[in-house]
């Protein structure tokens, strides 16, 4: 059994990575924080016209017709980056819409999305923190959505939804009159949230599976959080080597060395999680939701803890705004929090697992 990615998915990451470092530099990601947005859009462009957009559409409709993992590949090069541009959405509503749309549905929206001539998002999660679909309660009745939704992503400036309505429903709702959008607060500055107030038409997804476009989402997130904690790690043993202190290097120290260890150990063995939910989703349907779960539980958890420590070990400087660290530190508490927390998806994979 081969363990490794294929020649063509280590090129896709590849191909990412080179244009993360030179178009989104840490200086670049610092101006997104301090409120310049005009970078985004020029980033999201040149993403898709690379394909990002359209990875998980079918060939059909423009797209690349790719699999959950090469998405997620693309994910780890982006959270290595703090790549600020609305992927994590887009890219689930394009899923939910491929697998579950009908065909007159896929044929209006998704040649659109795969090009990048149109963004969408995904709108999941309720109050007192109700992020699966078995607990969702915005109403889908009589061809109209009624209801609140929070933490929508990237939700200022997409022309379409996939909604999450009670008993598991998906719905598609067109940008218009009847969607009502808030800021939210957000420690990631690079991915914006919003509340929407819904009072408006929309479109049954049909054949679509709602706990499938979570477990996704899952998968996604943990990819992202392991290019980002990967990232830290580097940058930390990057940092320790050249700063100095009573004559040498502060990677001289036995401690620090141990505590760089350490951050690598915990971290470099996670990659295994999210590359198998990943594969599982598209060929393992029956494991995907533990898999799922999983590795949004325990990649995330594992990368906060490493960017706890990428902090401690850049002394006082770490705790600065001008110092990286913190950019990829909430990008991970993004990670780790959206779509529920760890202690959720535990207590999901409990729950499949018959405990």
């Amino acid at each position: 059994m081969n363990f490794a990615l294929s020649e063509e998915q280590e090129l896709l990451q590849t191909t990412v990575r080179d244009f993360v470092a030179k178009q989104c530099p840490p200086p670049a990601v610092h101006r997104v924080f301090e409120g310049e947005r005009e970078a985004v859009s020029a980033l999201w462009k040149g993403l898709a016209e690379m394909g990002v957009a359209g990875m998980v559409v079918p060939e059909s409709f423009g797209g690349a017709g790719l699999e959950l993992l090469e998405l997620a590949l693309v994910a780890e090069e982006l959270g290595r980056g703090a790549v600020p541009v609305p992927f994590l959405g887009h890219s689930l509503a394009a899923l939910a819409l491929a697998r579950g749309g009908s065909a007159t549905q896929q044929r209006a929206w998704l040649p659109r999305l795969a090009s990048g001539e149109s963004r969408a998002t995904v709108a999941l999660a309720e109050d007192a923190g109700r992020w699966l679909p078995s607990d969702w309660r915005v109403e889908l009745a009589n061809g109209r959505v009624r209801g609140r939704k929070l933490s929508v992503p990237e939700a200022e400036g997409a022309q379409l939804f996939v909604v999450g309505c009670a008993n598991g429903a998906l719905a598609l709702v067109e940008a218009g009159p009847g969607v009502r959008m808030t800021p939210e607060p957000a420690l990631d500055r690079g991915r914006p949230l919003a509340t929407l107030e819904l009072d408006a038409p929309a479109e049954t997804l049909e054949a679509a599976d709602a706990a499938r476009v979570v477990d996704a989402g899952c998968v996604l997130l943990a990819a992202d959080a392991f290019g980002a904690a990967h990232q830290l790690v580097r940058a930390t043993a990057s940092y320790l080597q050249t700063r100095q202190q009573f004559g040498q290097s502060l990677a001289q120290f036995q401690a620090l060395k141990h505590q760089l260890a350490n951050m690598a150990l915990e971290v470099d063995p996670t990659r295994g999680l999210w590359w198998y939910a990943a594969h599982a989703f598209d060929h393992a349907p029956a494991e995907s939701p533990r898999a799922a779960a999983l590795a949004k539980s325990h990649v995330t958890d594992r990368a906060q803890q490493a960017a706890r420590d990428a902090v401690e070990a850049h002394g006082g400087i770490g705790f600065t705004w001008e110092c990286d660290v913190h950019i990829w530190f909430k990008r991970i508490m993004f990670d780790r929090l959206w779509l529920g927390a760890p202690e959720l998806h535990r207590e999901r994979y409990a729950r499949l697992e018959g405990w």
